[in-house]
């Protein structure tokens, strides 16, 4: 049987926990789904001095080996990466000696990714000058400035440019692990790797860090209370998307006058009905996009953005780009 596929994790003191468990848990569970018979994953932790390794929860691991043994015979390599919070900053961690350490390992791997603020590591070591990347949207701005041959986009869930991959906040790093299983092992075996995971849906690469929902919920929870009303009109909007969406429908539902529904939907959610809706059938049809073989014109319906023609304007007005671009770039 041919060997495994082996995965190296560089870590440092401080690291995010999940950082380096979730990947290597995707890389566990998918070699289970393909069974004894078939080559999985073999994955190794790496840290400068081997030994225990404390994480910024305060829960240690164990390094399998230090950077300086590991030899040649690896195909994926991946750093970890952390943030720190100074006075009220936030600081991506870049450890210099790990940093030196793939600026020289890096060429020897079939495909190098980083996890979270790991992207600053990679940037620091020039291995992402001249393509595109992703990290943390706390710290992406500030990758943008120190490191300007990089075109940093905040948005997407992960980025693969070439063999390079980068990836988003910490559970993100499940995505792009995942996104790798179906490069190695085709899709069907990454879903059934999520599915075992209970993960809520295989997320791909293009879809933004920020879902709908959650976009507003972080606009607008630090100074206005939470309305159950409001909280469940959206959860139904999300599920009802080919429907009737108008803001008449919507304010019957809750049994509100339209003008009294609008006021307290821009209240909490900062965005009027309309613009909400249009937002969520964008992300949907992004999804459908990045993971199906679906027409323009059955995107357009599904998503309940009705025709072709206001798929387009909508994506040309939220995105800056057409449907067929969009899915070029991210399937």
């Amino acid at each position: 049987m041919p060997a495994p596929h082996r995965v190296v994790i560089a870590a440092f003191p401080g690291v995010e926990l999940m950082d380096v468990t979730g990947p290597a848990e995707v890389f566990s569970v998918a070699s289970r789904v393909l069974g004894a018979d078939r080559p999985g994953y073999r994955v190794r932790l790496a840290t400068v001095d081997g030994g225990e390794l404390p994480t910024a929860g305060g829960l240690r691991l164990v390094s399998d080996l230090t950077l300086d043994e590991v030899d040649d015979r690896f195909d994926t390599l991946l750093v970890a990466g952390a943030i720190e919070f100074v006075d009220g900053a936030v600081e991506p961690v870049v450890d210099a000696r790990v940093t030196a350490w793939l600026r020289a390992a890096a060429p020897r791997a079939a495909r190098t990714g980083s996890i979270c603020a790991g992207a600053h590591l990679l940037a620091a070591a020039g291995l992402l000058d001249g393509r595109r990347a992703t990290t943390h949207w706390l710290t992406a701005a500030r990758l943008a400035a120190e490191h300007p041959r990089v075109t940093v986009d905040p948005d997407p869930i992960f980025i693969r440019s070439g063999r390079v991959w980068t990836c988003a906040g910490v559970t993100s790093g499940l995505d792009l692990a995942l996104a790798m299983v179906a490069e190695d092992h085709g899709r069907e075996v990454a879903l059934a790797t999520a599915r075992m995971m209970v993960m809520y849906v295989k997320r791909s690469g293009g879809q933004s860090q920020f879902s709908v929902p959650l976009s507003v919920q972080t606009q607008v929870q630090a100074r206005t209370p939470a309305d159950d009303r409001i909280d469940d009109i959206c959860r139904w909007i999300a599920d009802h998307l080919a429907d009737d969406l108008s803001a008449e429908v919507l304010a019957e539902r809750l049994h509100l006058s339209v003008r009294h529904f609008s006021r307290l939907f821009r209240r909490h959610t900062d965005t009027t009905p309309a613009a909400y809706v249009e937002a969520a059938r964008v992300e949907a049809a992004r999804r459908l996009l990045e993971e199906s073989d679906c027409g323009l014109s059955e995107i357009a319906a599904a998503s309940g953005l009705g025709s072709v023609e206001t798929l387009h304007r909508s994506f040309q007005r939220r995105l800056r780009t057409t449907p067929a671009e969009y899915r070029r770039r991210f399937r």
